[in-house]
């Protein structure tokens, strides 16, 4: 068995534009930012348009129609262009290793790129025109697009092979071999592989999981793991709340086949020792889980306050699975804040939404936070407030908005 590397520990590769090109960059960044909203619609409108396999069997139709996957491949291009301008700002190594770590668990290969880049460039000459985008613009801004690309396709050769698995080869048939109904709404399903074993994980990481539905498309939704890794098996947790993970839990039964990848993901393994914050909302309890899992098992004797936050108790995930880690944690701490307010008997409880005032922070700890993007947006300002360096804040989401924090 391998594990998949973490991105802290895959090299990001440091390039810089010529000076000719970054001039160029520089001055057209502001007219391409203020249409990078059109331009990305109509790429995606063209590139579906001459692939649409690529929008029935790849990308998440959910977040298409949101207009969440558009932003969000506009500001990575946005925030890389930036560093390539001026490379003593930070490198954007975090951004680009999440997009990493997601390609992998779709199985994006370097074959794909030359696809985007068709139909992006094609795109930002049809929303600002031939006489804006000369043969200067286009090359400088080719030029910073495929230095993206090559970062992005190095990180994603690394992970592969760290992996143990061909580019783009993550796919595993597995068989469902139990399903819990968790009070909460949520299912868990635990599968293993029919042929091939799954590489082993680490705390936090995920899995893509693919699944054809009643039109026919082949829809892909990753996962986080909430087992101990070592069983040969996966745990995830799935929550109502899509096409996918609504049919996941209307029809998926013990014995049905899966599609399910290798796992990747790049939270940082806990180093033991170190105290730790966990700070999750809604269903973003599951990387939580998943590192209170590998803490149970490997290092129980770890400093760890755990922080949730839900609408009720009722809605509150694998709620009682986490009590049962918690209890088998002696140095752990607990807190939960309930929106819709106090249930009488539940421990630690607070009404309200998360406030990290009066909660203690050890100056040392690492905090790991997930949930949607404006509750990570919130809990990141109070982090902040409360003086806790950036780098150790490690933040999971589970929509393409990894930008926003």
């Amino acid at each position: 068995m391998t594990i998949t590397t973490p991105i802290s520990r895959v090299a990001v590769t440091r390039e810089e534009l010529e000076p000719r090109h970054a001039e160029v960059v520089a001055a057209t960044l502001p007219l391409v930012g203020a249409h990078i909203d059109e331009i990305t619609a109509e790429f995606y409108r063209r590139m579906f348009a001459a692939h649409p396999e690529l929008l029935r069997n790849l990308f998440n139709r959910g977040n298409q129609a949101q207009g969440a996957q558009q932003r969000a491949l506009a500001a990575s291009i946005a925030t890389f262009a930036t560093h390539l301008v001026d490379p003593a700002l930070p490198h954007p190594a975090e951004l680009m290793s999440r997009i990493a770590h997601k390609h992998a668990s779709l199985g994006i290969t370097a074959e794909q790129y030359p696809i985007v880049h068709e139909h992006l460039f094609a795109a930002i000459v049809a929303v600002l025109g031939a006489d804006t985008v000369t043969a200067e613009v286009a090359a400088a801004w080719d030029r910073v697009y495929w230095i993206m690309a090559e970062v992005l396709i190095g990180l994603e050769r690394s992970l592969y092979a760290d992996a143990g698995v061909t580019a783009g080869d993550v796919y595993r048939r597995a068989r469902v071999v139990a399903r819990v109904d968790d009070p909460s709404g949520a299912v868990l399903l635990t599968v293993r592989s029919s042929g091939q074993d799954f590489a082993d994980f680490l705390p936090g990481q995920y899995v893509s999981v693919g699944v054809t539905l009643p039109d026919g498309a082949r829809q892909l939704r990753q996962y986080s793991l909430v087992n101990a890794p070592g069983t040969g098996e996966l745990t995830f947790a799935v929550r109502p709340a899509g096409e996918v993970s609504d049919w996941i839990a209307a029809n998926v039964c013990v014995g049905d086949i899966l599609d399910v990848t290798t796992p990747f993901g790049d939270l940082p393994t806990p180093v033991e020792g170190r105290p730790l914050v966990l700070v999750s909302a809604g269903i973003g309890i599951t990387p939580m889980i998943g590192i209170l899992e590998h803490l149970a098992a490997q290092a129980p004797d770890t400093a760890v306050r755990v922080l949730h936050a839900d609408r009720s108790d009722q809605s509150h995930p694998l709620r009682e699975r986490q009590r049962e880690l918690l209890d088998r944690l002696p140095n752990a701490g607990f807190d939960v804040w309930y929106e819709d307010g106090l249930t009488a008997g539940v421990a630690g409880a607070h009404a309200g939404l998360l406030n990290l005032d009066g909660v203690d922070l050890p100056e040392d700890a690492e905090v790991y936070l997930c949930g949607g993007t404006g509750f990570a947006q919130a809990v990141r300002a109070q982090l902040v407030a409360r003086g806790v360096p950036a780098d150790r804040v490690h933040c999971e989401l589970f929509a393409p908005n990894d930008w926003l924090v």
